[in-house]
C-alpha cells in the first residue's frame, strides 16, 4: 500500500508544484465561459453609440430595478441621480472587470469585485425578477439537475472566482510582469 500511495504522491508531485497551472486554467476557463456572458449583458445596457457609455438604454434600468421599474411605469425620467449611477456602475463592470481578470490585472480584486456582481445579480433575479416562485431556475444543491442557472451554475462561477482570489492570477499574467 505505502508503494502505491508513493507512486501515486509522485506522479502528481509537478502538478501540485505547478503553482502557475491552476490561475492560468481558472482564467482560460473564465473566458472561454463567463467573458461573453458578462460582455453580451454588458451592451445590453448601453445607450445609443459612443454617449451610450453614460445613457444607459431602458432595458438597463429594468434589469437591475426590476420592480422599481414596474412602480414608475418604465418612466425613468422619475429616477434620480442614485438609481443612474448604480446601473452605469453595474453596467461598467460587466467590462471592467472580466476584463482584468482575463488580462490578469488586479486580479485578486477583480475577481472580488465579480463575486459581489454575482451575489447582487442573483439577488435581483430571485427578489426583483421573482425567480423564487421558479423552482426550475433557482434549482437545488445534491439534487440529480446540475444545470440550474442560479443554484448550481452561479456555485461553479464563484468557486471559479475564488480560485483567482486564493491563487492571484499566475505566472501568466500582466499582475506577474508589473510585480517584477
Amino acid at each position: 500500500m505505502n508503494t502505491l500511495i508513493h507512486l501515486h504522491d509522485r506522479a502528481f508531485a509537478p502538478i501540485a508544484r505547478a503553482d502557475w497551472l491552476l490561475p492560468t486554467l481558472a482564467r482560460l476557463v473564465f473566458a472561454g465561459v463567463l467573458l461573453a456572458y458578462f460582455w453580451a449583458s454588458g451592451l445590453t445596457k448601453l445607450g445609443d453609440g459612443l454617449p451610450g457609455l453614460f445613457t444607459p438604454s431602458l432595458g438597463a434600468y429594468a434589469q437591475i430595478f426590476p420592480r422599481a421599474m414596474e412602480a414608475v411605469g418604465y418612466d425613468i425620467s422619475q429616477f434620480g441621480l442614485w438609481y443612474k449611477l448604480v446601473v452605469l456602475a453595474g453596467t461598467w463592470a460587466e467590462f471592467i472587470l472580466p476584463l482584468l481578470i482575463v488580462l490578469g490585472l488586479m486580479t485578486r480584486l477583480a475577481a472580488l469585485g465579480m463575486i459581489g456582481f454575482i451575489i447582487v445579480q442573483t439577488l435581483t433575479d430571485l427578489i426583483g425578477h421573482g425567480a423564487l416562485a421558479h423552482p426550475e431556475t433557482l434549482g437545488a444543491w445534491f439534487d440529480r439537475a446540475p444545470d440550474s442557472p442560479i443554484m448550481d451554475q452561479r456555485a461553479l462561477w464563484v468557486l471559479l472566482l475564488m480560485v483567482l482570489v486564493a491563487r492571484g492570477a499566475g505566472a501568466l499574467s500582466l499582475d506577474r510582469l508589473l510585480a517584477r
